[in-house]
Protein backbone atom coordinates (compact mmCIF):
# COMPACT_ATOMS: atom_id res chain seq x y z
CA UNK A 1 0.00 0.00 0.00
CA UNK A 2 1.21 3.50 -0.84
CA UNK A 3 2.25 5.21 2.42
CA UNK A 4 3.14 8.68 1.18
CA UNK A 5 2.05 10.91 -1.66
CA UNK A 6 5.45 12.67 -1.83
CA UNK A 7 7.78 10.52 0.24
CA UNK A 8 10.93 12.57 -0.35
CA UNK A 9 9.19 15.62 1.14
CA UNK A 10 7.06 13.99 3.82
CA UNK A 11 10.03 12.07 5.25
CA UNK A 12 12.69 14.72 4.67
CA UNK A 13 15.27 15.31 7.38
CA UNK A 14 14.84 18.18 9.82
CA UNK A 15 17.89 19.80 8.24
CA UNK A 16 16.32 19.64 4.78
CA UNK A 17 12.98 20.99 6.00
CA UNK A 18 14.70 23.88 7.75
CA UNK A 19 16.75 24.64 4.63
CA UNK A 20 13.57 24.80 2.53
CA UNK A 21 11.87 27.01 5.10
CA UNK A 22 14.80 29.41 5.36
CA UNK A 23 15.10 29.82 1.61
CA UNK A 24 11.36 30.19 1.00
CA UNK A 25 10.75 32.55 3.92
CA UNK A 26 13.43 34.97 2.75
CA UNK A 27 11.99 34.92 -0.76
CA UNK A 28 8.42 35.35 0.49
CA UNK A 29 9.24 38.33 2.71
CA UNK A 30 10.89 40.08 -0.23
CA UNK A 31 7.87 39.19 -2.40
CA UNK A 32 5.28 40.77 -0.10
CA UNK A 33 7.50 43.79 0.60
CA UNK A 34 7.77 44.48 -3.13
CA UNK A 35 4.17 43.62 -4.11
CA UNK A 36 1.91 44.47 -1.16
CA UNK A 37 1.94 48.05 0.20
CA UNK A 38 -0.22 46.93 3.15
CA UNK A 39 2.53 44.52 4.27
CA UNK A 40 5.31 46.99 3.62
CA UNK A 41 3.56 49.56 5.84
CA UNK A 42 3.12 47.06 8.69
CA UNK A 43 6.76 46.03 8.46
CA UNK A 44 7.95 49.64 8.39
CA UNK A 45 5.84 50.41 11.45
CA UNK A 46 7.67 47.62 13.28
CA UNK A 47 11.04 48.79 11.97
CA UNK A 48 11.81 45.66 9.98
CA UNK A 49 12.90 45.27 6.35
CA UNK A 50 13.55 42.22 4.12
CA UNK A 51 17.26 42.47 4.88
CA UNK A 52 16.51 41.70 8.54
CA UNK A 53 15.02 38.30 7.69
CA UNK A 54 17.72 35.74 6.95
CA UNK A 55 15.81 32.63 7.98
CA UNK A 56 13.32 31.10 10.39
CA UNK A 57 15.30 32.35 13.39
CA UNK A 58 14.28 35.90 12.39
CA UNK A 59 10.58 35.11 11.92
CA UNK A 60 9.69 36.65 15.30
CA UNK A 61 10.76 40.07 13.99
CA UNK A 62 7.85 40.23 11.55
CA UNK A 63 4.50 41.76 12.53
CA UNK A 64 1.47 39.55 13.10
CA UNK A 65 -1.45 39.50 10.72
CA UNK A 66 -5.01 39.04 12.02
CA UNK A 67 -8.48 38.58 10.62
CA UNK A 68 -8.99 42.31 11.24
CA UNK A 69 -6.21 42.98 8.74
CA UNK A 70 -7.93 40.74 6.19
CA UNK A 71 -11.17 42.62 6.73
CA UNK A 72 -9.49 46.04 6.50
CA UNK A 73 -7.62 45.07 3.32
CA UNK A 74 -10.71 43.54 1.61
CA UNK A 75 -10.88 42.77 -1.25
CA UNK A 76 -7.53 43.35 -2.99
CA UNK A 77 -5.32 44.93 -0.30
CA UNK A 78 -3.30 41.78 0.41
CA UNK A 79 -3.12 40.48 -3.15
CA UNK A 80 0.52 39.73 -3.99
CA UNK A 81 0.15 38.63 -7.63
CA UNK A 82 -1.29 40.35 -10.72
CA UNK A 83 -5.02 39.70 -10.97
CA UNK A 84 -4.49 38.25 -14.45
CA UNK A 85 -2.42 35.46 -12.85
CA UNK A 86 -5.17 34.52 -10.38
CA UNK A 87 -7.52 31.71 -11.35
CA UNK A 88 -9.76 31.33 -8.30
CA UNK A 89 -11.02 32.76 -5.05
CA UNK A 90 -12.30 30.96 -1.97
CA UNK A 91 -14.07 32.76 0.82
CA UNK A 92 -15.34 32.59 4.38
CA UNK A 93 -17.41 34.98 6.43
CA UNK A 94 -15.77 37.71 8.48
CA UNK A 95 -16.67 39.15 11.87
CA UNK A 96 -19.01 41.86 10.58
CA UNK A 97 -20.31 40.29 7.41
CA UNK A 98 -17.43 41.53 5.28
CA UNK A 99 -16.05 38.32 3.84
CA UNK A 100 -12.50 37.08 3.86
CA UNK A 101 -11.46 36.47 0.25
CA UNK A 102 -8.38 34.38 -0.55
CA UNK A 103 -6.84 34.39 -4.05
CA UNK A 104 -5.07 31.53 -5.85
CA UNK A 105 -2.81 31.28 -8.85
CA UNK A 106 -2.80 27.94 -10.66
CA UNK A 107 0.45 27.17 -8.83
CA UNK A 108 -1.30 27.84 -5.50
CA UNK A 109 -4.17 25.52 -6.45
CA UNK A 110 -1.73 22.77 -7.44
CA UNK A 111 0.19 22.99 -4.15
CA UNK A 112 -3.03 23.04 -2.13
CA UNK A 113 -4.32 19.95 -3.90
CA UNK A 114 -0.99 18.21 -3.27
CA UNK A 115 -1.38 18.91 0.46
CA UNK A 116 -4.87 17.37 0.36
CA UNK A 117 -3.51 14.42 -1.61
CA UNK A 118 -1.00 13.80 1.19
CA UNK A 119 -3.91 13.66 3.65
CA UNK A 120 -5.84 11.17 1.50
CA UNK A 121 -2.82 8.88 1.11
CA UNK A 122 -2.14 9.12 4.86
CA UNK A 123 -5.68 7.82 5.38
CA UNK A 124 -4.89 4.84 3.14
CA UNK A 125 -6.09 6.27 -0.16
CA UNK A 126 -4.77 5.03 -3.52
CA UNK A 127 -5.84 5.17 -7.16
CA UNK A 128 -7.98 2.10 -6.43
CA UNK A 129 -10.27 4.06 -4.07
CA UNK A 130 -13.59 5.83 -4.52
CA UNK A 131 -13.43 9.15 -2.68
CA UNK A 132 -16.86 10.42 -1.61
CA UNK A 133 -16.60 14.19 -0.99
CA UNK A 134 -19.58 15.71 0.78
CA UNK A 135 -17.98 18.83 2.14
CA UNK A 136 -19.67 21.91 0.68
CA UNK A 137 -18.43 23.13 -2.70
CA UNK A 138 -18.50 26.71 -4.01
CA UNK A 139 -16.77 29.39 -1.94
CA UNK A 140 -16.18 27.01 0.99
CA UNK A 141 -12.75 25.37 0.73
CA UNK A 142 -13.71 21.89 1.95
CA UNK A 143 -15.20 20.46 -1.23
CA UNK A 144 -12.76 21.96 -3.76
CA UNK A 145 -9.70 21.05 -1.66
CA UNK A 146 -10.47 17.37 -1.09
CA UNK A 147 -11.87 17.09 -4.63
CA UNK A 148 -8.56 18.27 -6.08
CA UNK A 149 -6.55 16.12 -3.71
CA UNK A 150 -8.55 13.07 -4.70
CA UNK A 151 -7.82 13.78 -8.37
CA UNK A 152 -4.09 14.05 -7.62
CA UNK A 153 -4.11 10.65 -5.92
CA UNK A 154 -6.06 9.16 -8.81
CA UNK A 155 -9.16 8.13 -6.88
CA UNK A 156 -12.54 7.97 -8.55
CA UNK A 157 -13.95 11.19 -7.12
CA UNK A 158 -17.62 11.65 -6.24
CA UNK A 159 -18.22 15.44 -5.92
CA UNK A 160 -21.39 15.00 -3.85
CA UNK A 161 -21.32 18.27 -1.87
CA UNK A 162 -23.45 18.39 1.28
CA UNK A 163 -27.09 17.45 1.88
CA UNK A 164 -29.53 15.17 0.04
CA UNK A 165 -28.82 12.17 2.23
CA UNK A 166 -30.82 9.73 0.08
CA UNK A 167 -28.63 10.52 -2.90
CA UNK A 168 -25.48 10.32 -0.76
CA UNK A 169 -26.38 6.81 0.37
CA UNK A 170 -27.47 5.67 -3.09
CA UNK A 171 -24.11 6.63 -4.60
CA UNK A 172 -22.23 5.32 -1.58
CA UNK A 173 -23.80 1.90 -2.12
CA UNK A 174 -23.97 1.81 -5.91
CA UNK A 175 -20.43 3.12 -6.51
CA UNK A 176 -18.83 1.42 -3.49
CA UNK A 177 -17.36 4.55 -1.85
CA UNK A 178 -14.30 3.71 0.25
CA UNK A 179 -13.17 7.09 1.62
CA UNK A 180 -15.65 9.59 3.08
CA UNK A 181 -14.76 13.29 3.32
CA UNK A 182 -17.13 15.55 5.30
CA UNK A 183 -17.68 17.21 8.66
CA UNK A 184 -17.70 14.80 11.61
CA UNK A 185 -21.27 15.75 12.53
CA UNK A 186 -22.46 14.88 9.02
CA UNK A 187 -20.53 11.60 9.15
CA UNK A 188 -22.36 10.75 12.36
CA UNK A 189 -25.67 11.63 10.72
CA UNK A 190 -24.87 9.47 7.70
CA UNK A 191 -24.00 6.61 10.04
CA UNK A 192 -27.39 6.90 11.72
CA UNK A 193 -29.14 7.01 8.34
CA UNK A 194 -27.22 3.94 7.14
CA UNK A 195 -28.31 1.94 10.17
CA UNK A 196 -31.92 3.16 9.95
CA UNK A 197 -32.11 1.98 6.33
CA UNK A 198 -30.40 -1.34 7.02
CA UNK A 199 -27.54 -0.55 4.64
CA UNK A 200 -24.59 -1.33 6.93
CA UNK A 201 -23.62 -4.52 5.06
CA UNK A 202 -23.73 -2.72 1.72
CA UNK A 203 -21.33 0.06 2.72
CA UNK A 204 -17.67 -0.43 1.68
CA UNK A 205 -16.13 2.56 3.50
CA UNK A 206 -12.70 2.01 5.04
CA UNK A 207 -11.67 5.54 6.06
CA UNK A 208 -13.03 9.00 6.71
CA UNK A 209 -11.32 12.41 6.55
CA UNK A 210 -13.24 14.76 8.80
CA UNK A 211 -12.68 18.43 9.64
CA UNK A 212 -14.10 21.98 9.53
CA UNK A 213 -15.55 21.69 13.06
CA UNK A 214 -14.49 20.60 16.52
CA UNK A 215 -15.03 16.96 17.50
CA UNK A 216 -14.09 14.86 20.47
CA UNK A 217 -12.24 11.56 20.72
CA UNK A 218 -15.51 10.01 21.90
CA UNK A 219 -17.22 11.18 18.72
CA UNK A 220 -14.34 9.74 16.67
CA UNK A 221 -14.73 6.31 18.28
CA UNK A 222 -18.52 6.39 17.80
CA UNK A 223 -18.12 7.16 14.09
CA UNK A 224 -15.43 4.51 13.66
CA UNK A 225 -17.56 1.90 15.39
CA UNK A 226 -20.80 2.74 13.57
CA UNK A 227 -19.23 2.93 10.08
CA UNK A 228 -16.49 0.34 10.53
CA UNK A 229 -13.77 2.79 9.45
CA UNK A 230 -10.73 4.69 10.69
CA UNK A 231 -11.55 8.38 11.14
CA UNK A 232 -8.80 10.91 10.41
CA UNK A 233 -8.67 14.58 11.37
CA UNK A 234 -7.73 17.29 8.88
CA UNK A 235 -7.02 20.98 9.54
CA UNK A 236 -7.00 24.09 7.44
CA UNK A 237 -8.08 27.69 7.10
CA UNK A 238 -9.45 29.50 4.08
CA UNK A 239 -6.93 32.24 4.84
CA UNK A 240 -3.96 29.89 4.39
CA UNK A 241 -5.44 27.80 1.52
CA UNK A 242 -8.04 25.46 3.02
CA UNK A 243 -7.99 21.86 4.32
CA UNK A 244 -4.63 20.14 4.06
CA UNK A 245 -2.53 22.55 6.10
CA UNK A 246 -2.24 19.62 8.51
CA UNK A 247 -3.57 16.07 8.59
CA UNK A 248 -3.55 12.90 10.68
CA UNK A 249 -1.65 9.74 9.84
CA UNK A 250 -2.20 6.15 10.97
CA UNK A 251 -0.98 7.02 14.47
CA UNK A 252 -4.06 9.28 14.96
CA UNK A 253 -2.22 11.32 17.58
CA UNK A 254 -1.94 14.82 16.19
CA UNK A 255 -1.83 16.26 12.68
CA UNK A 256 1.34 16.63 10.60
CA UNK A 257 1.75 20.22 9.38
CA UNK A 258 2.99 20.49 5.79
CA UNK A 259 6.15 22.31 6.83
CA UNK A 260 7.48 22.72 3.31
CA UNK A 261 4.57 25.16 2.78
CA UNK A 262 3.77 26.51 6.26
CA UNK A 263 5.90 27.56 9.22
CA UNK A 264 4.05 27.07 12.51
CA UNK A 265 4.63 28.95 15.77
CA UNK A 266 2.95 28.84 19.18
CA UNK A 267 2.60 32.20 20.90
CA UNK A 268 1.19 33.55 24.12
CA UNK A 269 -2.17 34.96 22.92
CA UNK A 270 -1.92 37.89 25.35
CA UNK A 271 1.68 39.00 24.86
CA UNK A 272 2.54 37.65 21.40
CA UNK A 273 5.70 36.04 22.82
CA UNK A 274 6.86 32.91 20.98
CA UNK A 275 6.60 29.95 23.35
CA UNK A 276 8.97 26.95 23.50
CA UNK A 277 8.04 23.66 21.87
CA UNK A 278 5.49 21.68 23.86
CA UNK A 279 3.81 24.79 25.26
CA UNK A 280 0.07 25.34 24.91
CA UNK A 281 -0.75 28.55 23.11
CA UNK A 282 -2.12 30.21 19.99
CA UNK A 283 -1.18 28.73 16.63
CA UNK A 284 0.40 31.11 14.09
CA UNK A 285 1.08 30.24 10.44
CA UNK A 286 3.34 31.72 7.81
CA UNK A 287 2.72 30.72 4.18
CA UNK A 288 6.04 30.33 2.38
CA UNK A 289 4.97 29.02 -1.04
CA UNK A 290 1.72 30.82 -1.83
CA UNK A 291 1.95 33.34 -4.66
CA UNK A 292 -1.36 35.23 -4.70
CA UNK A 293 -2.32 35.47 -1.03
CA UNK A 294 0.66 34.71 1.23
CA UNK A 295 0.03 35.43 4.91
CA UNK A 296 2.98 36.06 7.20
CA UNK A 297 2.54 35.24 10.91
CA UNK A 298 -1.23 34.88 10.65
CA UNK A 299 -2.91 34.45 14.03
CA UNK A 300 -5.35 31.56 13.75
CA UNK A 301 -6.78 32.07 17.27
CA UNK A 302 -6.72 28.28 17.67
CA UNK A 303 -5.14 27.05 20.90
CA UNK A 304 -2.98 23.93 20.56
CA UNK A 305 0.42 22.32 21.16
CA UNK A 306 3.20 21.45 18.67
CA UNK A 307 5.31 18.30 18.99
CA UNK A 308 8.38 17.02 17.15
CA UNK A 309 8.28 13.62 18.80
CA UNK A 310 9.18 10.98 16.14
CA UNK A 311 6.09 9.46 14.53
CA UNK A 312 5.67 5.77 13.79
CA UNK A 313 4.35 6.60 10.30
CA UNK A 314 7.79 7.87 9.26
CA UNK A 315 6.71 11.44 8.51
CA UNK A 316 9.08 14.02 9.91
CA UNK A 317 6.86 17.12 9.77
CA UNK A 318 5.90 18.66 13.11
CA UNK A 319 2.54 17.68 14.60
CA UNK A 320 -0.15 19.95 15.98
CA UNK A 321 -2.65 18.73 18.52
CA UNK A 322 -6.37 18.92 17.91
CA UNK A 323 -7.33 22.57 18.71
CA UNK A 324 -8.20 22.87 22.39
CA UNK A 325 -10.24 26.06 22.12
CA UNK A 326 -9.88 29.57 20.81
CA UNK A 327 -8.39 32.83 21.98
CA UNK A 328 -11.33 34.78 20.52
CA UNK A 329 -15.10 34.36 20.64
CA UNK A 330 -15.56 32.60 17.30
CA UNK A 331 -17.78 29.52 17.17
CA UNK A 332 -17.71 26.84 14.51
CA UNK A 333 -21.25 25.65 13.83
CA UNK A 334 -21.89 23.12 11.06
CA UNK A 335 -18.43 23.94 9.72
CA UNK A 336 -19.23 27.68 9.48
CA UNK A 337 -17.44 30.45 11.38
CA UNK A 338 -19.93 32.29 13.57
CA UNK A 339 -19.03 35.38 15.58
CA UNK A 340 -21.37 36.85 18.22
CA UNK A 341 -20.53 40.25 16.71
CA UNK A 342 -22.19 39.16 13.45
CA UNK A 343 -25.39 38.33 15.31
CA UNK A 344 -25.17 41.61 17.21
CA UNK A 345 -24.84 43.52 13.95
CA UNK A 346 -28.04 41.94 12.61
CA UNK A 347 -29.98 42.66 15.79
CA UNK A 348 -28.98 46.31 15.84
CA UNK A 349 -29.79 46.71 12.14
CA UNK A 350 -33.23 45.20 12.78
CA UNK A 351 -34.02 47.63 15.61
CA UNK A 352 -33.24 45.41 18.61
CA UNK A 353 -30.81 46.09 21.42
CA UNK A 354 -27.70 44.00 22.05
CA UNK A 355 -29.38 41.89 24.72
CA UNK A 356 -29.16 38.34 23.43
CA UNK A 357 -27.81 34.89 24.18
CA UNK A 358 -26.53 32.24 21.76
CA UNK A 359 -27.13 28.58 22.58
CA UNK A 360 -25.20 25.98 20.57
CA UNK A 361 -25.97 22.30 20.99
CA UNK A 362 -25.51 19.04 19.14
CA UNK A 363 -28.72 17.08 18.58
CA UNK A 364 -28.66 13.73 16.77
CA UNK A 365 -25.02 14.41 15.85
CA UNK A 366 -25.89 17.72 14.15
CA UNK A 367 -25.10 21.21 15.43
CA UNK A 368 -28.00 23.47 16.37
CA UNK A 369 -27.89 27.24 16.80
CA UNK A 370 -30.50 29.18 18.76
CA UNK A 371 -30.51 32.91 19.45
CA UNK A 372 -32.60 34.27 22.30
CA UNK A 373 -33.30 37.96 21.76
CA UNK A 374 -34.90 40.44 24.11
CA UNK A 375 -37.62 42.58 22.62
CA UNK A 376 -37.36 46.27 23.36
CA UNK A 377 -40.12 48.26 25.02
CA UNK A 378 -40.87 49.74 21.59
CA UNK A 379 -41.25 46.46 19.68
CA UNK A 380 -42.62 44.36 22.54
CA UNK A 381 -45.78 42.45 21.70
CA UNK A 382 -47.85 39.82 23.46
CA UNK A 383 -49.44 38.76 20.17
CA UNK A 384 -48.21 35.30 19.22
CA UNK A 385 -48.78 36.04 15.53
CA UNK A 386 -46.78 39.27 15.71
CA UNK A 387 -43.91 37.60 17.61
CA UNK A 388 -43.78 34.75 15.07
CA UNK A 389 -43.60 37.28 12.25
CA UNK A 390 -40.75 39.17 13.97
CA UNK A 391 -38.89 35.91 14.61
CA UNK A 392 -39.16 34.94 10.94
CA UNK A 393 -37.68 38.31 9.94
CA UNK A 394 -34.69 37.76 12.22
CA UNK A 395 -34.22 34.18 10.99
CA UNK A 396 -33.98 35.48 7.41
CA UNK A 397 -31.57 38.29 8.33
CA UNK A 398 -29.32 35.92 10.31
CA UNK A 399 -29.33 33.38 7.48
CA UNK A 400 -28.19 36.12 5.09
CA UNK A 401 -25.36 37.13 7.45
CA UNK A 402 -24.19 33.70 8.69
CA UNK A 403 -25.07 31.43 5.80
CA UNK A 404 -26.72 28.88 8.12
CA UNK A 405 -30.09 28.57 9.84
CA UNK A 406 -30.43 29.85 13.39
CA UNK A 407 -33.59 29.39 15.39
CA UNK A 408 -34.73 32.68 16.95
CA UNK A 409 -36.71 32.98 20.16
CA UNK A 410 -37.95 36.44 21.15
CA UNK A 411 -38.34 36.97 24.87
CA UNK A 412 -39.77 39.78 26.97
CA UNK A 413 -37.57 42.77 27.94
CA UNK A 414 -35.13 42.23 30.82
CA UNK A 415 -35.56 38.44 30.92
CA UNK A 416 -32.02 37.47 29.86
CA UNK A 417 -29.83 37.25 32.95
CA UNK A 418 -27.48 40.20 33.36
CA UNK A 419 -23.93 39.76 34.56
CA UNK A 420 -21.92 42.21 36.62
CA UNK A 421 -18.87 41.24 34.64
CA UNK A 422 -18.56 40.22 31.00
CA UNK A 423 -21.92 39.31 29.51
CA UNK A 424 -22.41 35.58 28.99
CA UNK A 425 -23.28 35.69 25.31
CA UNK A 426 -22.60 32.08 24.37
CA UNK A 427 -23.72 28.81 25.93
CA UNK A 428 -22.10 25.89 24.12
CA UNK A 429 -23.66 22.62 25.24
CA UNK A 430 -21.71 20.44 22.80
CA UNK A 431 -19.35 17.94 24.43
CA UNK A 432 -16.33 18.65 22.21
Amino acid sequence: MQRYYQSEIETASREQLLAWQNERLVKQVRHVWDKVPYYRKKMEEKGVSPEDIRGVEDLHKLPFLSKDDLRDAYPYGLLAAPLRDCVRIQSTSGTTGRRVVAFYTQHDVDLWEECCARAIVAAGGTEEDVCHVCYGYGLFTGGPGLNGGSHKVGCLTLPMSSGNTDRQLQFMVDLSSTILCCTPSYAAYLAESIHERGLRDKIKLKAGIFGAEAWSEEMRRDIERSLGIKAYDIYGLTETSGPGVAFECCEQAGMHINEDHFIAEIIDPDTGEVLPEGSKGELVFTSITKEAFPLLRYRTRDICVLSRKPCSCGRTHVKMSKPMGRSDDMLIVKGVNVFPSQIETVLLEQGYQANYQIVVDRVNSSDTLEVMVEMTAENFSDSLGRITEMEKGLVSALKAMLGIYARVRLVAPKTITRSEGKAVRVIDKRKI
